[in-house]
């Protein structure tokens, strides 16, 4: 089965009155024959593909999560496939198909094996599935059962509903990790070809220090997603206060490249910037002066950019704000100069994406040269950091007294406001883009911080009761760490 992703480039050539309403790089999923039909009959491809299609208006907006869906479900339509048996057959045959595929993933050959995390994941989406379909009344069969239970969630009772093809995981606390203050100096010197102590790593081949270092440290004083940092433009970085300031530097976050299309302004401390601005003004020039990149053909024209500030630029001879630009169009843009106008560059100018690559690099490093303790960081393990450190320093008054140290000095009056009168939760829950404090404060604990911080902050929520959309937007956090190659299988 084929997995293609969908582009209306050159529609008006396919003799079409409209441009398609197909949302711009959805998956599509193909047979091996090239064919939609047998007879009159439709495919289930046919109807994976509608499910796809329609999966924005469903709340997944992001077209990563749409790749995921998609290879999950080719997952088990081949799977069936294979053995004879149909997407849409009766219950039992789909049951015992469950039990055979459930066998083929856990013990089954080795590269075809799934990690608990990632099975569930798959699990969630097969079923997700089958639940529009029967909506639909396009089938009244689905593989799975479910088990209902009962929860006290403060001094309220909800039934909450599971599905028993889930396999049990550790606590989320085990597996979920943060970097404690002293990994997260020592991962930020390690990108920076340092030791422990600082000093020169004379075994450091890494390249970029300064790009890498400055979007560590910029990531873990932030809370920035993967997405919202890789496609950050350079005239997006707030500029550097003309004075050293405890008080964090506002940072806004762009609509177009946020989770859920989110704009938030989250902040930055003066450090983090201070060597964002290094990087901006030492090594970032050097890749983009006299660059001849431009973007690849596949992804359309360039859009040149000129007349470019911290609002928008000129793109293409039309003024347009950055705030309209997502991660497709940021890709395009082509500096008048030379190079991308995206913050992070590799050396000749085209834009850096691989970010996984390179903490990864930078943690197995740490590990075998100087603590074998250090875990496995990703982008979104220094969110994770973010999130408990920023807690710690909200709880603590850190923010608070800084606030009350500048309130005489006019220097943002409004921002030293907001960080002496709000609460911890609130302030944490529009740094990270939560649409709710209960979502932050489950987001916690998934990172067992409220052990620590339980007294601090146990009176602290919402008084309205967890949703689905809360306990969603939870586990969303966390599937982030599930890489997509791991789950692609």
């Amino acid at each position: 089965m084929k997995l293609i992703f969908y582009s209306s480039s050159g529609w008006e050539t396919w003799c079409l009155e409209h441009r398609p309403v197909v949302p711009e790089g959805v998956p599509i999923l193909i047979d091996e024959d090239l064919q939609f039909e047998d007879g009159v009959d439709q495919r289930p491809t046919v109807t994976v593909n509608r499910w796809l299609r329609e999966l924005p208006s469903a709340g997944v907006h992001s077209p990563n999560s749409w790749e995921v869906y998609a290879r999950a479900l080719r997952a088990w339509m081949e799977f069936l496939a294979d053995r004879g048996v149909g997407v849409f057959e009766g219950r039992p045959r789909l049951r015992a198909a469950l039990s055979s595929y459930a066998e083929h993933r856990f013990t089954g050959e080795l590269a075809a094996r799934f990690a608990p995390a990632t099975w569930n994941l798959h699990v969630g989406v097969v079923a997700a599935f089958y639940r529009w379909a029967v909506v639909e009344g396009l089938t009244s069969a689905e593989p799975f059962s479910y088990a209902t239970a009962l929860r006290v969630v403060r001094d309220m009772t909800r039934r909450v509903e599971r599905n028993l093809a889930k396999v049990r995981a550790p606590k989320a606390h085990v597996t979920v990790k943060h970097l404690e203050s002293d990994f997260a100096e020592l991962f930020v010197r390690a990108l920076e070809g340092l030791r422990p102590d600082g000093t020169a790593d004379p075994r450091f081949r890494g390249l970029e220090p300064g790009r890498n270092t400055g979007v560590a440290q910029l990531v873990l004083s932030s809370g920035l997603r993967r997405q919202e940092f890789t496609y950050l433009l350079v005239h997006e970085v707030p500029p550097l206060p003309p004075d050293p300031t405890t008080v964090p530097i506002p940072l806004p976050v762009a609509a177009a490249i946020a989770k859920g299309r989110k704009q938030r302004t989250t902040w930055v401390s003066y450090e983090a910037l201070s060597a964002l601005h290094r990087y901006i003004a030492l090594e970032r020039p050097l890749a983009e002066a006299g660059s001849s990149w431009h973007p690849d053909q596949k992804l359309g024209p360039p859009l040149v950019v000129t007349d470019a500030d911290g609002r928008g630029g000129t793109i293409n001879g039309r003024r347009m704000s950055w705030s309209r630009l997502g991660p497709a169009e940021r890709l395009r843009l082509v500096d008048a100069a030379g190079g991308s106008p995206l913050l992070a560059l590799q050396r000749d100018g085209s834009p850096f994406l691989d970010w996984a690559t390179v903490f990864r690099r930078a943690s197995d490093r740490i590990r075998t040269d100087f603590d074998p303790r250090f875990p496995h960081v990703n982008p979104h393990r220094l969110r994770h950091s973010f999130a408990k450190s920023t807690l710690e320093q909200l709880v603590t008054g850190y923010y608070q007294q800084a606030a009350a140290l500048v309130t005489d000095t006019g220097t943002d009056p409004a921002l030293a406001l907001f960080l002496t009168m709000s609460d911890p939760l609130m302030i944490l829950r529009d740094l990270l883009g939560h649409s709710s404090v209960a979502t932050t404060e489950l987001y916690l604990r998934r990172l067992d911080t409220t052990r620590v911080f339980r007294d601090a902050y146990e009176a602290v929520g919402t008084r309205a009761g967890l949703t689905r959309t809360v306990l969603d937007e939870v586990d969303d956090e966390f599937n982030d760490d599930v890489g997509v190659a791991e789950v692609a299988g």
